[in-house]
This record gives C-alpha cells, sequence and structure tokens, in this order.
C-alpha cells in the first residue's frame, strides 16, 4: 500500500520548482533505501558490514521538509519516510536541492566533506557511524557489465 501512496505523489501535479526539488530528493531516498533494503537481503558482504546493528538513522533537510528513516535490525535495512524519534545519527543537508546534488556527486566523498566545512551539511549523533554508514554505499553500486 505504501508503494502505491509513493507513485500516487509522484503523479500528481508540482506546483513550483521548489517542490519538484524536494520530489526529487524525496525518491533520491526512497530509491537509496529499496536499495540497501536488497543489498541487505541478497548481498553476503553487505550483511557482514551490518554485523549486529541495531539502530535508525536518518537523512533530511535541515527544515525537516524532506526526511526518511533507515532502520538496521537483524542484518536487514528497510525505510520508511519521515523523522525518527531518536535516530543514531541524522544527515542535515541545507535543503532538498543541495541533498540531491551532493548525493549524485561523482567525488561523494568530497562533496560531503566540503559540505561540512562550509556548514551545508550538518551530522547530529554519533559521527563514527556516518563513516560506517558511508562504507555501506560502496556495496549499492551497479555491476560492471563484461
Amino acid at each position: 500500500m505504501a508503494f502505491f501512496l509513493q507513485i500516487v505523489k509522484l503523479l500528481r501535479p508540482l506546483n513550483n520548482y521548489t517542490e519538484a526539488v524536494c520530489m526529487k530528493f524525496r525518491l533520491l531516498l526512497w530509491v537509496l533505501g529499496l536499495m540497501m533494503g536488497k543489498a541487505s537481503r541478497t548481498n553476503p558482504a553487505f550483511q557482514q558490514q551490518l554485523g549486529d546493528k541495531d539502530l535508525a538513522f536518518q537523512l533530511q533537510t535541515l527544515d525537516g521538509k524532506v526526511a526518511r528513516h533507515f532502520i538496521v535490525k537483524d542484518q536487514r535495512i528497510s525505510s520508511r519516510s519521515g523523522v525518527h524519534p531518536a535516530p543514531a545519527f541524522a544527515i542535515a543537508f541545507k535543503d532538498a536541492a543541495y541533498g540531491f546534488a551532493t548525493m549524485q556527486a561523482k567525488n561523494k566523498q568530497l562533496a560531503f566533506m566540503t559540505g561540512i566545512q562550509d556548514k551545508s551539511i550538518q551530522i547530529k549523533g554519533n559521527p563514527a557511524l556516518v563513516i560506517w554508514f558511508q562504507g555501506l554505499t560502496k556495496y549499492l553500486k551497479p555491476k560492471k557489465k563484461k
């Protein structure tokens, strides 16, 4: 049911540029959740990285207008829209456009570091877990065709 609600949200007309950018960022976070969920079910190396972690984390805009939290439990990841009441860490981008651009950047680590230095990205919670999360993303890249 939630899947269909997401599709309906995507199909409704967008009123302005800001709303369109928010929708792109929401969609990116949703797809990230799908990819991590699949990897947690099918990729043994990804499951090993999850280990025995039992936590929630979230990616969001600073104003909280766009937020998605990810739940790690029993070597699986699931995600839900909205903010979590007590995430282990949160990565907050100054706005949806900046979040989308950062997560789509060719050199994501440089984009994150630049954003943290100029306060366009704020980390709330345990920074060591943020590094752990960034390590997970290497397992989400598409396999190269031979």
